[in-house]
């Protein structure tokens, strides 16, 4: 029986040795960390988005400049097939009305003790606190402790370099570049982003939130909510925009973002709700009793106008109201981000994901130089490129032993 060693236990490395443990390998994952899926039952807090409803077509634009390189992939197993494999583990999905998809229990743990329930019958061996740290004289895996482990094939499923504490640490991009295998820099994605408030602001409406805001930068527009922290601000619509403001400031040393705080609004709507207001209001009073604006969003207001006064005018307010503009000078720490762009470059790999430089060992999931919004995109493409690189081993060591599936 041919031997398969996975690196990484996340949900790439879960769903390859799956494939290949079905179809008859001898499969053996080592995890760096204690307990296995570590990064999943953290994202699965909040619930677990496991993909989204929207058609592949527009499901697959959300990749950006990788859509090729993970189209087929995902077309391989679709967002339909991933709720198919999520009900067979008997975990029921409901679709939220973002198009969102979760398990109904909210939860990672439940979905994750039945993924390894499988793999466990499918005679799957998990050897936690095993960290990979190389290669032996003859080629070998070698671990932490020394030992040195042959195998007939290797798929490495290492994550990318945010999150350290669960694993996530991308302490294997040395290693692969030293084997000549092309790796890009990593970068934050889905990660907050830096303004530099007053102390004033910081103090009273850090951890407050804005709800259904809309951002717009140049092309690149997004609506829902937004986190106010004492660093910048955080949460969906800036995750959303992350990747193009982040290019920006990497160009340019900062960007301007406008925030529209009434996005359901017309500019003229909100200049006839203002003009109504008497006169002598202060202006918080005009707007709460205008616009019902939360004193956050009137701070916020009162930041972007620290070089003069917020104007009374009518429709010079509702004008700003549209688009309060923010300076952000900078990205949150790679280690904060939600996940991170850049790993094991494309040209490194062939069609099957094995590494060119090296023969007979394969990547996967958040490890290779690819990025997408939060939504159900992460995920669904960590498993399908797992599942994909896990065919790949198979079409190699057919290949390469000249056997047929039989006899492997």
């Amino acid at each position: 029986m041919r031997q398969v060693a996975i690196i990484g236990a996340g949900p790439a490395g879960l769903a390859a040795a799956e494939v290949l443990s079905a179809r008859g390998l001898d499969v053996t994952i080592y995890e760096r960390m204690r307990t296995p899926g570590r990064k999943l039952l953290i994202a699965g807090r909040g619930g677990l988005n496991l993909t989204h409803s929207e058609p592949l077509p527009l499901f697959l634009d959300r990749y950006g400049d990788r859509r090729d390189w993970l189209a087929a992939a995902i077309e391989g197993f679709a967002p339909d097939d991933l709720r198919a494999w999520a009900e067979s583990l008997g975990q029921p999905l409901f679709t939220g009305s973002s198009g969102r998809v979760f398990p109904r229990a909210m939860k990672a743990s439940g979905l994750l003790r039945a993924w390894l329930g499988r793999l466990e019958a499918q005679g799957v061996v998990l050897r936690t606190g095993a960290r990979w740290t190389g290669w032996g004289e003859q080629g070998a895996l070698r671990l932490e402790d020394g030992t040195e482990v042959a195998a007939d094939a290797v798929l490495l499923a290492l994550g990318g370099a945010s999150w350290a504490r669960l694993g996530s640490d991308g302490s294997w991009a040395p290693l692969l570049a030293s084997r000549g295998v092309a790796v890009a820099r990593f970068r934050p994605a889905n990660c907050g982003l830096l303004v530099q408030w007053s102390e004033i602001f910081a103090a009273r409406h850090a951890g407050q939130p804005l709800k259904h805001v809309g951002l717009r930068c140049g092309p690149a527009q997004a609506e829902g909510d937004l986190m106010l922290t004492a660093r910048g601000i955080e949460g969906g619509a800036v995750y959303a925009l992350s990747a193009p403001l982040r290019d920006a400031i990497e160009r340019d040393g900062s960007v301007r973002l406008l925030v529209d705080l009434r996005p359901d609004q017309t500019l003229d709507d909100l200049a006839a709700r203002l003009a109504r207001v008497r006169s002598r209001e202060s202006l918080s009073n005009s707007l709460r009793r205008a616009l019902n604006l939360p004193p956050q969003a009137i701070g916020l207001l009162r930041e972007a106008a620290l070089d003069g006064p917020i104007p009374r005018d009518p429709a010079a307010l509702a004008a700003l109201l549209k688009a309060v503009p923010l300076r952000l000078v900078g990205t949150d720490a790679l280690d904060r981000a939600i996940s991170t762009a850049g790993g094991v470059r494309r040209e490194a790999m062939d069609e099957h994901f094995m590494l060119r430089a090296l023969p007979g060992w394969f990547a996967c999931g958040e490890m290779l130089d690819w990025e997408a919004p939060t939504g159900g995109y992460l995920l669904q493409a960590g498993i399908a490129t797992g599942r994909a690189a896990a065919e790949g081993v198979l079409h190699w060591l057919q290949a390469t032993l000249r056997a047929t599936p039989a006899d492997l």
